[in-house]
C-alpha cells in the first residue's frame, strides 16, 4: 500500500480518464450551447414534446413537472413524474426537446419493464450506501495497515475494494441504460415529427456529447478500480 507522503505511481492510470472527463464536459457544453439557441421549427417546448411521447407510448399517467437548477432533468420511477428544469420546460429549442425526448425515452423503458433500468434502480439504495463507505474503508486499511497491523489494515482494504466494485458495477450498468434512452429518444423525435429530418443531427449530437459523460464516469470508475487493486498487489 502506498505510504503517506511519497508518491504513488499508480495515479498516472488516472490521467486518461481526466482527459476523458475533460473533453467529455467540454462537448456537452459545445452541444449545448450550439443548439439550446436553436428553435425547433415547429416551436413545440420541451414539455410538450415530453407529453406528446408520453401519450403516444400510453403513459399519461406519468406527470410532467418544473424542477428547479439547470440540467436537473429526470425521470422519477416510484412517483412515476417526469422532473423538467425551466428552461427544458418552457424552451422551444432543439437541445430542450432533445433532452425531455431522453428523459421520456427511461419512462418508456420503465413502463416496457427494461431489465437493465429494473436492475439499476433495484441496486440504488445499496450502491449508495457501498460508494459512501469505500473511500472511508479504503483509508482505514492504509493507516491500520501502516500502523503495523497489515493483517486487519488489508481486510478492511480488501472491504474497500469490494464496495467501490459494486460503484463500477453501478456506472457499467448505467452506460447502456443511457444510450438505450437516447436511441429511444430520437426515434420518438422522428415518429411523432417533433423534429425535422434536417433538425435530428442535432438533436443526436446533443445526446451523444450526454453519452460521452456516462463513458467517462465508466472510465473513471474501471480506472479506479485497477488502481486499488494494483496498491493491494504490492503487499
Amino acid at each position: 500500500m502506498p505510504i503517506f507522503g511519497m508518491f504513488d505511481p499508480t495515479v498516472i492510470l488516472l490521467i486518461p480518464a481526466i482527459l476523458l472527463t475533460l473533453y467529455a464536459q467540454g462537448k456537452v457544453t459545445r452541444a449545448y450551447r450550439a443548439f439550446s439557441g436553436v428553435a425547433n421549427r415547429r416551436g413545440i417546448t420541451g414539455a410538450q414534446a415530453a407529453r406528446r411521447i408520453l401519450d403516444a407510448n400510453g403513459l399519461s399517467n406519468v406527470r410532467i413537472e418544473m424542477t428547479g437548477g439547470t440540467l436537473t432533468d429526470h425521470y422519477d420511477p416510484k412517483g412515476r413524474v417526469m422532473r423538467l428544469s425551466p428552461q427544458v420546460y418552457n424552451d422551444s429549442s432543439i437541445a430542450s426537446v432533445s433532452i425531455a425526448a431522453h428523459e421520456s425515452g427511461h419512462a418508456i423503458q420503465h413502463g416496457t419493464g427494461y431489465g437493465l433500468l429494473s436492475f439499476r434502480n433495484a441496486i440504488v439504495p445499496l450502491v449508495n450506501v457501498v460508494s459512501t463507505l469505500s473511500w472511508p474503508l479504503l483509508l482505514a486499511g492504509i493507516v491500520i495497515a501502516g500502523t503495523g497491523r497489515i493483517t486487519t489494515g488489508n481486510l478492511i482494504f480488501d472491504i474497500g475494494i469490494l464496495f467501490f466494485a459494486g460503484v463500477v458495477v453501478f456506472h457499467l450498468v448505467t452506460l447502456p441504460v443511457e444510450l438505450n434512452a437516447s436511441n429511444r429518444a430520437i426515434a420518438q423525435l422522428q415518429q411523432l415529427g417533433i423534429v425535422g429530418a434536417d433538425e435530428t443531427k442535432g438533436a443526436k449530437k446533443v445526446l451523444s456529447a450526454a453519452a460521452m459523460t456516462y463513458v467517462a464516469a465508466l472510465a473513471t470508475a474501471v480506472l479506479n478500480l485497477v488502481r486499488l487493486l494494483l496498491i493491494r498487489g504490492r503487499d
